[in-house]
């Protein structure tokens, strides 16, 4: 493994001031369901809304100067995270994105003042136009997960989490490409060899899950899901995420649409926390009794609050919701 804690270290000073120390605060709600205190790292309050600030930031930063800029492919926080970045260098950002991304990401990155090239129906199909101007343009691609710059600045969370509670015992991670799960289990890790890192994802069109039970990278269909943010492949030559995660990942779990709504409701109308579907599947799991029983504290990254405000407020007011041909049945909370 070619990255240790120096790196997410000096990753720390890179980004210092611009995307760390975030709120680490309990769950009462939470604390009181598993009888130890649950804590939520509320990434969600990053000037960008999302802990992808945290990896751009530090890969950006260490790039030479007179580059012709970068360009990355994403499912919208990674490319607001690096058009942020951009704009801080002062150089060219290009964002490459399927056409499965919801519109209020696609402005999100555009008011930052990078270029968007939507481009086909999956991840895939965006990486293509992503490497492609490398090749045209001379840019220098950031890869949302498998890149070294970026799973050291991801790190930090991990490193303020077990700074701020070195008690932990089990922290759940939302699991796409690996790039934060990888981070965040490096850095756990190395601090406390017995902690528990477990990567939950959404069963629908989940990549990393598949990859790690096949024993290497597989392509799998991408479908709409309340936790869209965790969509896209691992790329068939993943170099770093997919060995860090098999090596470092306790458990991997998968929960349901309808599981992530329960979370999403839990967390608005307990916590009182806007947050993104990809933020809430370790709630999620917990609710629907899918993690071992809590012997300590327990933690989860709040990843993003970047979601389509329509759709949010149609899932909390307990309304039907539709993703492609997948319909979400409305629930009331509390019924």
């Amino acid at each position: 493994m070619s990255l240790t804690l120096t790196d997410i270290l000096a990753a720390r000073a890179a980004i210092r001031g611009v995307a760390d120390h975030t709120p680490f605060v309990p769950s009462p709600f939470l604390s009181d369901r598993i009888g130890q205190d649950f804590l939520l790292k509320l990434e969600n309050m990053q000037p960008i809304g999302a802990f992808k600030l945290r990896g751009a930031m530090n890969a950006v930063m260490s790039i030479p100067d007179g580059t012709a800029g970068v360009t990355c492919c994403s499912t919208g926080n990674h490319g607001r995270g690096v058009a942020y970045a951009a704009a801080k260098r002062g150089i060219r950002a290009v964002i490459c994105m399927s056409e499965l991304v919801p519109q209020v990401k696609v402005d999100g990155i555009r008011a930052l003042g990078a270029e968007v090239r939507i481009v086909g129906q999956s991840q895939d199909d965006a990486q293509e136009e992503c490497l492609r101007l490398v090749g045209a343009d001379g840019l220098v691609e950031i890869s949302p997960f498998d890149d070294a710059k970026v799973i050291a600045g991801q790190g930090t969370i991990g490193l303020e989490m077990l700074e701020a509670r070195p008690d932990l015992q089990t922290i759940l991670v939302p699991l796409s490409g690996g790039g934060l799960a990888a981070g965040v289990a490096l850095a756990a890790k190395t601090i406390r060899p017995d902690i528990r890192v477990i990567g939950i994802t959404m069963e629908r069109g989940a990549a990393m899950y598949a990859a790690l039970r096949a024993g290497h990278p597989v392509e799998v269909d991408e479908v709409p899901s309340l936790a869209d943010s965790l969509g896209g492949g691992i790329g068939m030559d993943n170099k770093l995420s997919f060995a860090m995660c098999r090596d470092l990942l306790d458990d991997t779990i998968l929960v349901s649409e309808e599981e992530i709504r329960d979370a999403m409701q839990v967390l608005f109308f307990e916590d009182r926390i806007v947050a993104e579907g990809a933020c809430v599947v370790g709630i999620a799991a917990l609710l629907a009794g899918k993690l071992p029983q809590a012997t300590g504290p327990m933690a989860t990254i709040i990843t993003g609050r970047n979601l389509d405000m329509g759709m949010f407020l149609a899932l909390m007011a307990g309304k039907d919701v539709h993703l492609g041909e997948l319909t979400i049945r409305g629930k009331t909370y509390g019924t």
